[in-house]
């Protein structure tokens, strides 16, 4: 393929200074009007495209939005990072990941790093960083925050229900006839986690279900960790039918449990996530789930900072969760 033309073939081409051709394309400084059209008509006889990045940086932008995520490998961040990526693409703006591993000290430390790569705006999925933190970042820059709600910044967050959400997959449950139902959390140092566990237990109580700690588990929304508090719940030797798992990552670990003890789901226990990732649907048995947007919500984030980055409002949407039922969960026996 032909090496695509530069500013050093433009000046030359049009007979002029490179620094004269940087100026015609950043507005920097006036040129002369004979300079500037030998510039602009070099430019559209070699075809040249202009760097957006580099004419960015004239400016003081690094054209690049930071997104400060939790872990790369999780299913659930991967689905929201493919809707940023998809609505960024082909334009003027550049996602930069940073990841925290659901550390305050990484987290904090991934948020200093973004910063120093000058990034123009910053998209923050989910984690645990204190409110007044990240609404001191929002005083110096355009922020989006997803999957959490802070006081203040109302119109530029992506809240997810999770309180709503996991009251009504614990009370799909209780519908089914289930009594003992165990709850796997998420860490409980991130508002997500503590938000779901809340859900669960209203829904208990409003069904006259007295809150048994020994049927509570606390995991790391990990695979690894669904199967380590499953195992726990397990070892307990308390009586249960049914477990609800703060995410589908988790009850994905929860299941390989259940099937090296001989437990069958839901025969002998039903089993249900949180998040609806796209494997759910070829878990086995396929898991019922509370549906989260991933996708779609990476997608308005996206949206939404270059809303702000033009001085727009965000106009956040809202997605309301919902529940898939699917084989995983049956009535007790």
């Amino acid at each position: 393929m032909p090496k695509p033309p530069t500013i050093h073939d433009i000046a030359k081409a049009a007979n002029v200074s490179p620094s004269t051709v940087s100026r015609v394309l950043t507005g920097s400084t006036p040129v002369t009007p004979d300079k500037r059209a030998a510039v602009l008509a070099a430019i559209d006889a070699l075809k040249f495209k202009p760097n957006l990045v580099a004419r960015g940086l004239a400016r003081g932008q690094s054209m690049a939005i930071g997104v400060l995520t939790q872990s790369m490998s999780s299913l659930f961040f991967g689905e929201l990072a493919q809707g940023i990526d998809s609505h960024l693409r082909g334009g003027a703006y550049h996602p930069v990941y940073a990841t925290g591993q659901w550390q305050l000290d990484e987290e904090i430390e991934a948020l200093h790093l973004l910063l120093e790569r000058q990034v123009d705006g910053l998209i923050i999925l989910s984690g645990g960083m204190p409110d007044n933190a990240i609404r001191a970042v929002a005083a110096q820059m355009p922020v989006i925050v997803v999957t959490r709600s802070i006081p203040g910044l109302e119109a530029q967050c992506l809240p997810t229900e999770n309180y709503q959400g996991a009251y009504q997959a614990t009370r799909y449950l209780i519908e089914l006839g289930h009594r003992r139902i165990a709850h796997i959390t998420g860490l409980l140092t991130i508002p997500d986690a503590v938000e779901r566990y809340n859900g669960y237990c209203q829904a208990l109580r409003d069904a006259g279900l007295e809150i048994d700690e020994s049927l509570i588990a606390e995991g790391a929304f990990t695979e690894e960790s669904g199967v380590q508090a499953a195992d726990v719940l397990l070892q307990r030797g308390v009586a249960m039918t049914a477990i609800f798992a703060g995410n589908d990552q988790m009850a994905y670990g929860a299941r390989l449990t259940l099937y090296r003890h001989g437990v069958q789901v839901p025969d002998d226990m039903s089993l249900m996530g949180f998040d609806n990732l796209s494997s759910s649907a070829y878990a086995t048995p396929p898991l019922t789930t509370v549906r989260q947007y991933m996708y779609e919500a990476g997608v308005a984030a996206a949206e939404g900072i270059l809303r702000l980055l033009s001085d727009q409002a965000p106009n956040l949407p809202s997605f309301a969760p919902d529940l898939v039922i699917r084989a995983s969960t049956a009535p007790p026996r």
